[in-house]
């Protein structure tokens, strides 16, 4: 079972976690006493893991068809009708294999001629065993494919979710098979067209296409609950400044530039006296640099700085995008070309060294202030695929 940043509430759990009741989102502090006396097991979330073994197995995919929709960390759809498969629950089976042996980790694999069937199909696989994990509804007939359909509560259908349970149920809708059977008019009236569409989907029919590429972002956030309130200033000019080097990153990652940045600061919300501090400016020309928008955060952040808050909560932003190669100069001078070209220069020697010697070989000076800021994570996982020091050590025995 892991836990979310400050290892406060539950994010993820096993079947054992699910069968013990233990809901999603429960604060860990109030479960504690339950997980000593059931033998539960818990652990603060490993980030940087998970988005390692999420790109190894991404890596494995695409090997087998280009065509992939990387859905989010741990979820992808893949295109097969270009790939000549005779048999697709044994072809399943062989790539399920494949990535056990390669990453250590079970999935679960769906095949329908829909999104939301091979979504099902996919859950399905992972809750029956005698499956195998793996579960072909595109081989099956409509008569077949209503057998899992009536397995499967309204409420965990994609595109269902808590508000339009109730309503569902209230109407008899209490299955999957239950929303497949449905007027397309009756659905699109209760559920606006996502409701006509789900009906063409169970019933095998796509109306969802793969997003094989993804768009750039309209905008970029990062944030984080501090792992100990704090009234210093150094200590939120370093968590501001590593938020600035992560989102100017993915930026720059985009190949993008922005427009405007901003930054907020927050006390405990919880506690008396909750106050957010928020600003927002438009930078004096686009830009990805790291040290130029930490430069202009930082001198806004500390005018609206009070050194009698204790601050629980911080965040950056950046938004309204441009391609790089989109940037004008202007007719007032505001922009220096050389100057520009040599902040991007620099960024690209930033981004290089960090590529080749790892994340944080190379960073800015304002990021190590003060670590009090950092989330606790007391009960993490070695992060065995992405730091040396933190391999299993083996010792001889003489």
């Amino acid at each position: 079972m892991a836990l979310s940043s400050n290892d406060g509430c539950v994010v993820a759990r096993s079947n054992e976690a699910k069968a013990l009741g233990i809901p999603m989102g429960a604060p860990a502090f109030k479960w504690r006493a339950f997980f000593r006396q059931h033998g539960v097991v818990a652990f603060s979330g490993n980030f940087e893991l998970y988005g390692d073994m999420s790109r190894r197995i991404t890596s494995i995919l695409t090997s087998i068809t280009p065509h992939i929709e990387i859905y989010s960390v741990d979820e992808s759809f893949l295109d097969l009708s270009e790939l000549q498969i005779t048999d697709y629950t044994a072809w399943a089976k062989t790539v399920r294999a494949k990535v056990l042996q390669w990453t250590g980790l079970p999935v679960s694999i769906g095949i329908a001629p829909s999104k939301t069937l091979a979504k099902l199909a996919a859950e399905r696989g992972k809750k029956q065993p005698e499956l195998g994990g793996v579960l072909d509804l595109y081989s099956l007939n409509q008569t077949g494919r209503l057998e899992y359909l009536q397995k499967v509560a309204v409420q965990d259908v994609w595109g269902i979710g808590w508000r339009l349970t109730p309503r569902l149920k209230a109407e008899n809708i209490k299955t999957a098979a239950d929303v497949s059977k449905l007027r397309p008019q009756l659905a699109q009236s209760w559920m606006g067209i996502r409701g006509r569409q789900l009906v063409a989907e169970l019933g095998g029919e796509s109306c969802f296409s793969l997003q094989k590429l993804s768009k750039p972002a309209k905008s970029i956030a990062n944030t984080r609950t501090f792992g100990e309130d704090t009234n210093q200033l150094h200590v939120l000019e370093s968590a501001l400044s590593s938020f600035v080097a992560r989102t100017a990153h993915s930026l720059r990652a985009s190949r993008q530039l922005t427009k405007k940045a901003g930054f907020f600061i927050a006390t405990n919300r919880h506690k008396p006296g909750y106050k957010m501090t928020s600003q927002e400016i438009t930078l004096p020309h686009p830009t990805a640099d790291t040290g130029y928008i930490t430069e202009l955060l930082l001198q806004k952040m500390a005018a609206a700085f009070n050194p009698r808050a204790e601050y629980h909560r911080a965040g950056v932003w950046l938004k309204d995008f441009i391609p790089e190669h989109a940037l004008q100069t202007d007719l007032l001078g505001s922009l220096d070309p050389k100057s520009y070209d040599r902040g991007a220069r620099r960024m690209h020697a930033l981004d290089s060294i960090n590529k080749r010697y790892g994340k944080h070989s190379a960073f800015y000076a304002s990021e190590n202030l003060g670590n009090s800021w950092q989330p606790k994570r007391n009960i993490q996982t070695p992060r065995y695929t992405t730091q040396w020091q933190e391999l299993p050590k083996v010792t001889p025995i003489e």
